[in-house]
């Protein structure tokens, strides 16, 4: 799908204007529900508009630990917890991730859209979250960096969606637990060869150096 696919231009750009209350929800929900698009257009955006929203605003605002390991549900905190001293092949500073200089091209080049753009695709906030916890030391510094990162490069920066995908990126929030690997315990995983089978990796590359 073009929306799953960073290198496409087809997003609505409007969580800046929704986070600051330049725009309403139901405005643009019914903007949408009356623009004669198709479904298979009309329903995601509602998804994503209506379903993840309410659930990200509902999850900062009943979950007092919303932004720390803490707040991650508690299977996701006891598999963090045994996986904790596995060996990381890569280990990088706060600094390091934000100054997109770590091995992995495809990550480097999320970072830096979100430097230089003030946005990422959400397929490719869940990978850079991920690699962000692979590559940390611990799971909360790895929370700690992403939610920094996340606050003060997005421009819809400090919002429930931020930390509500933040959150079921490294700790399960929203989400189940899936097969059980080094690192990750049972956190759902994601690798460079997965976003590879999906989108043009290079083309992603080359549109953010």
């Amino acid at each position: 799908m073009k929306r799953n696919d960073p290198t496409k231009n087809s997003l609505s750009d409007l969580s800046p204007y929704l986070h600051y209350g330049k725009l309403s929800p139901q405005r643009a929900a019914w903007e949408i529900s009356n623009s004669g698009l198709d479904l298979d257009v009309i329903t995601p955006f509602l998804e994503q508009l209506i379903v993840r929203k309410e659930l990200a605003d509902n999850f900062c605002e009943f979950e007092n630990n919303y932004d720390q390991f803490e707040g991650f549900h508690t299977w996701a905190q006891k598999t963090l917890n045994d996986h904790r001293n596995d060996e990381r092949k890569y280990i990088y500073s706060p600094g390091r991730f934000e100054a997109a200089d770590t091995h992995d091209l495809l990550w480097n080049a999320a970072q830096k859209q979100m430097k230089f753009k003030g946005k990422m695709r959400g397929y490719m906030r869940m990978y850079w979250a991920k690699k962000i916890l692979e590559w940390s030391p611990y799971p909360e510094l790895a929370l700690q960096t992403a939610n920094y990162l996340n606050d003060k490069y997005e421009l819809d920066a400090r919002d429930p969606n931020g930390y509500t995908g933040i959150s079921w990126s490294l700790g399960g929030v929203h989400d189940r637990p899936w097969f059980e690997r080094s690192i990750y315990g049972k956190i759902r995983y994601m690798n460079y060869n997965g976003c590879r089978s999906k989108f043009k990796v290079k083309k992603y590359i080359d549109q953010n150096v």
